[in-house]
């Protein structure tokens, strides 16, 4: 049975419409609390999965205030804001020596860094290097309050980078020297904000398919997505009411702050979620700009589109064979892989 909203808004079915938000309200929640358990399941996989190579930790630190407080004379308006951020160090790691750290932002509008990266954080790790990646504001699995937190292209840039600077601060064996970011899809463009933000802090970088322009990206996605950002309370309109707020949050128009952290850009012609044309405005935008120190390559119609280098067939792996190339050439890992045999022994040794 369909009910229009004009019946709804008569007088009298008042009542109706509260029993319908309460209804949707707790639909919501339960979302939330299937969320919570699915992440509460899944860090147990990841200690079956990648506990054989790595100590696999969770720590519980903070990134800045939110941009704008529901009540801002409110018990707790302008604490920091709390988020979890795992921690993988190589179980043959020497206390005495000090490590390269890869900052790893993961994916998606709402989502979290889950088991989908066993096996690349089994091949970071067992190269040497510890790795360590943020469950920034807006993250799933942390319920409701965490999740309305969502500050894209905002405040959870400011997010990774205190979880890097938790690792270098509070790790001995955290090389601060010889730091990398890496991140595919909205990890990617956390990635780049970050260079852009904070040049001093990254050695290198590599970012896959990253959602690179807003703009672009709100005329080819539908409604429902378009109003994920206008809903955020640091956002707040659709991108035909503010195209300056979106543009400022697009890596391709803010080209002009990258430094001269190397870089390396992968992108996919055949990418069902981010269009090879942002990452081409992207790409444009950095030579327009005159800056030197990047490489990239645009992959044809290659199998798995938007993870078609995340994926666990030969080809992939030969792919991130040259992303570990490209970080190991300035971070120095201690076991860096010669070749894709090592790659494929990091699995778990089956090959």
């Amino acid at each position: 049975m369909i009910i229009s909203s004009v019946v709804l808004a008569q007088p009298g079915n008042s009542e109706l419409m509260n029993a319908i938000r309460e209804s949707s309200d707790k639909f919501e929640n339960l979302g939330h609390r299937i969320d919570i358990l699915e992440k509460k399941t899944d860090d147990i996989i990841w200690y079956n999965r990648v506990g054989d190579v790595a100590y696999i930790d969770k720590v519980y630190i903070t990134g800045p205030p939110l941009a704008k407080e529901k009540n801002p004379t409110g018990q707790g308006a302008g604490n920091p804001v709390k988020f979890w951020s795992y921690v993988f160090i190589p179980r043959d790691a020497d206390q005495s020596k000090k490590y390269p750290l890869i900052v790893f932002p993961h994916g998606g509008v709402h989502a979290n860094f889950d088991t989908y990266y066993t096996h690349i954080v089994r091949e970071l790790v067992s190269q040497g290097y510890i790795v360590t990646a943020a469950e920034y504001r807006g993250s799933t699995g942390y319920g409701r309050d965490m999740y309305s937190k969502i500050d894209y292209g905002g405040l959870e840039v400011q997010d990774v980078e205190a979880g890097r600077k938790y690792m270098v601060e509070n790790y001995s064996i955290v090389d601060g020297e010889r730091t990398g970011i890496i991140g595919w899809s909205h990890g990617g463009y956390i990635a780049l904000f970050n260079i852009f933000e904070y040049p001093q802090n990254y050695k290198v970088a590599f970012t896959g398919v990253p959602v690179s322009d807003l703009i672009a990206r709100m005329g080819y996605k539908n409604q429902e997505y378009r109003d994920i950002f206008a809903e955020q309370p640091p956002i707040g309109k659709p991108a035909d009411q503010d195209v300056a707020e979106y543009r400022k949050r697009s890596p391709a128009w803010q080209t002009h702050k990258y430094q001269n952290t190397p870089l390396l850009i992968h992108t996919n012609t055949n990418d069902e979620d981010v269009n090879v044309l942002e990452v081409e405005h992207l790409i444009k935008s950095l030579k327009a700009d005159g800056k030197k120190n990047f490489e990239y390559e645009i992959f044809k119609e290659m199998p798995g589109g938007h993870s078609f280098d995340r994926m666990d067939y030969m080809q992939a792996k030969e792919i991130r064979l040259k992303i570990y190339n490209h970080l190991n050439k300035y971070l120095s890992p201690p076991k860096p892989f010669r070749n894709i045999k090592e790659l494929q022994k990091a699995g778990y040794g089956y090959y």
